[in-house]
């Protein structure tokens, strides 16, 4: 839990420092990557707890597969659900088509080409991104303690 905290510390810092100085689309996609390495971290804990308490029985090595068996497993909760569908976005931003709108400024923002649709990442967007991982972040704990 510590790395995910770490994580989460370093996003954060991202979010509401560095973006806020340097306003470009290259902080958002390091940002992002940080994000997605957090939940990562999240979902391996995850796994491994349902494993303990006979919710599944193994854990697969692959990203696909992992994500598989958490929506499966944890289609209950909403809160899973969503962060599962930021991290399939997150996970490929790098490969994904991007455009960077209003470098240096205040609206700075990243469009992003996913699934057929334009995704305009900016400063807004991001606290409610960070709001569904800050929600995650809660379940987990709450989780990990049962």
């Amino acid at each position: 839990m510590d790395r995910i905290i770490k994580e989460k510390i370093s996003a954060d810092h991202l979010l509401y420092v560095s973006l806020k100085y340097t306003k470009t689309s290259e902080v958002i996609v390091n940002l992002i990557l940080r994000w997605t390495t957090m939940i990562e971290y999240g979902f391996d804990h995850l796994l491994q707890h349902a494993k303990k308490k006979k919710l599944v029985k193994n854990i697969p090595s692959s990203p696909k597969q992992k994500m598989d068996l958490i929506r499966e497993t944890f289609k209950k909760e909403p809160v899973i659900i969503e962060t599962l569908d930021l991290y399939e976005m997150f996970r490929r931003i790098e490969e994904l088509n991007t455009e960077s709108e209003g470098e240096f400024r205040k609206n700075v923002a990243l469009k992003v080409s996913y699934r057929g649709q334009v995704i305009k990442i900016n400063l807004d967007k991001l606290k409610e991104y960070s709001i569904i991982l800050e929600k995650f972040i809660n379940y987990l704990k709450q989780f990990l303690s049962s």
